[in-house]
């Protein structure tokens, strides 16, 4: 009798254990919001190592971009966006004049009359999609597992806040440090080297000094710029939303940087070290180019992460 019950019962085990996997085993659909320039670039790999585990990825991106063009390990979702393709080009080959200024006052007040010309740009975009109820409705209607998403902008944190779907950051870092009061890690200034302030670990008094107050501007022109998008998700999610809100949304931080290149600092459990994941792979150099530097890229490739 024992031995009867025995077979039925072990065949229903089987059965509830197969029913327990099934769902992790199938391929989930991810919505790709990515940026521009060198930030998809080095995204695209990721896309295509999701598609190549059984995952489906749909991108959406506006219709007029620098590098992101439909590919066969993904979908592409495009939307309207307020310029043409000419004047956004052009609008990048100023930005890479940035690295050819001489010394650190002109970085600084170049780079910020670039990241305010980058918040209107991005800002319109962004405004042009959240409000289109046909593609709104599509994207509920795709029922998406997950969000990847790089935050330098984050316009894809507050759809995937407002679409209720988990959110993965992929990214090298925010401006205005607003990585680590997202995610709520500490960050000692006399201790870290701040942005463009070319300070080793082995800063004196006074430099430890001009590193926490140098931020303060720059910090606060960030949350500035950013306080649009916190108004967005606000008017969305008929409730009051700040920056910080939006990017604590995020389940993981997947940080495209390691302590190799870096100065040791805090970080959190779902902050991830993927460094080595940087703009696109190149082919091997041919007998004819050896020999010359190394770090040589086109004008094109320019757009620094």
């Amino acid at each position: 009798m024992a031995t009867v019950l025995r077979v039925p019962w072990q065949g229903l085990v089987r059965l509830l254990l197969v029913v327990c996997v099934m769902p992790w085993a199938e391929g989930w659909k991810v919505l790709v919001v990515p940026m521009e320039g060198s930030h998809w670039l080095s995204m695209r790999d990721v896309v295509r190592e999701l598609h190549s585990r059984g995952h489906q990825a749909v991108v959406l991106a506006p219709e007029v971009s620098l590098h992101i063009r439909g590919d066969d390990f993904f979908t592409l979702n495009s939307f309207s966006f307020p310029y043409t393709q000419e004047e956004y080009d052009n609008f990048f080959k100023e930005c890479t004049l940035i690295l050819q200024a001489q010394n650190i006052l002109e970085i600084w007040f170049k780079t910020l009359r670039s990241m305010q010309k980058f918040f209107e740009l991005y800002l319109t975009s962004c405004v042009q999609m959240l409000h289109n109820s046909t593609l709104i409705s599509q994207l509920k209607a795709s029922s998406f597992d997950v969000v990847l998403t790089d935050p330098v902008f984050p316009c894809g944190a507050v759809l995937a806040l407002y679409l209720n779907i988990p959110a993965v950051f992929f990214l090298r870092g925010l401006a205005g440090g607003l990585d680590f009061e997202g995610t709520q890690c500490p960050q000692p200034l006399s201790y870290v080297p701040q942005w463009l302030t070319t300070y080793s670990d082995h800063m004196t008094f006074l430099q430890r000094v001009n590193n926490m107050v140098y931020p303060l501007g720059f910090n606060l022109l960030c949350h500035f710029g950013f306080s649009s998008y916190a108004s967005m998700a606000s008017e969305l999610l008929q409730r009051e939303v700040s920056v910080v809100d939006v990017l604590s949304h995020a389940s993981v931080w997947l940080m495209r940087w390691d302590f190799v290149l870096e100065y040791p600092r805090p970080i959190m459990p779902n902050m991830v070290f993927i460094g080595g994941i940087n703009c696109m792979s190149r082919k091997p150099s041919s007998q004819a180019v050896r020999g010359q530097p190394v770090f040589t890229y086109e004008l094109e490739h320019l757009v620094v992460a």
